[in-house]
């Protein structure tokens, strides 16, 4: 029960700040704060309700929308912090009620997956995981809001909340530090993967493991470019929304057909 009212409570909250964002936008007001302590109400309330829902007696419950839940509120986090020294509030005019809807949805049991180890190493594989997906989603919404920013630069229609961004090579900087990040979690979780995991090709996992590998391939040759020659515009949104493309059909692809369709 406690679940299903903070889940509700923290969509209230989330979609109150995403709309008050939205509001101050098209005002040109700059009181910012006050348009995201909402959503701090909100990431407070749902962290919460994960933390009932996922901890367990038996062990971790990290089904598709618990999961689901998990990485919207990780994504949620970065932004307030983020939202410190840049201005990049406006990401959370979509991200906050996604989050919400993640919370409502995994506060009602459809795919719960109960993960039954003690083992810690797993277990902070698992979270680093989590970590590392977070981070690169957040960087797909950041590479899809500067691919919005300079289409419109380029049309010269710099109207809208794009007045409100921080510059071009201020968002390229920001994309890359998520990136960069989410890069290392990603390493950190396969090389985990590898030591902890009894067999981390069998048939459950293989294709997860391969899909993983592939987008840790696509992030590592981006961030390359990036340092070796200067790769940036739509070369760096391209491979940033490759990478996410396949590292979640890794994550939520595999689940949603272990948990839905393999009965």
């Amino acid at each position: 029960m406690f679940p299903t009212i903070a889940s509700a409570l923290a969509t209230f909250c989330y979609c109150l700040s995403a709309f008050l964002i939205y509001k101050q936008l098209d005002t040109a007001q700059h009181q910012r704060w006050i348009a995201l302590s909402p959503a701090v109400a909100g990431m407070l309330l749902q962290a919460a309700a994960l933390n009932v829902l996922i901890i367990q007696p038996q062990g971790l419950n990290l089904g598709f929308f618990a999961a689901f839940s998990l990485i919207a509120w990780l994504i949620s986090i970065q932004i307030l912090l983020s939202c410190v020294y840049r201005r990049i509030e406006s990401l959370g005019i979509i991200v906050f009620p996604v989050s919400g809807l993640a919370s409502i949805l995994a506060s009602q049991h459809f795919s719960d997956h109960l993960i039954t180890t003690s083992n810690n190493a797993i277990q902070g594989h698992i979270m680093v995981s989590v970590i590392a997906y977070s981070l690169i989603t957040l960087g797909a919404f950041q590479a899809g809001l500067l691919a919005y920013q300079d289409h419109s630069i380029r049309r010269h229609h710099p109207g809208g909340f794009i007045r409100f961004l921080p510059p071009l090579h201020d968002m390229e900087t920001l994309l890359f530090q998520f990136l960069g990040f989410g890069f290392l979690c990603l390493s950190a979780s396969l090389l985990t993967g590898f030591f902890y995991l009894e067999d981390i090709f069998a048939q459950h996992l293989v294709h997860k493991t391969a899909l993983s590998i592939i987008s840790w391939v696509i992030l590592g040759v981006l961030l390359f470019g990036r340092l070796k020659f200067g790769w940036r515009g739509k070369t760096a949104i391209r491979w940033t929304l490759s990478g996410f493309a396949f590292l979640m059909l890794a994550f939520f692809g595999s689940k949603l057909v272990l948990e839905f369709f393999l009965i």
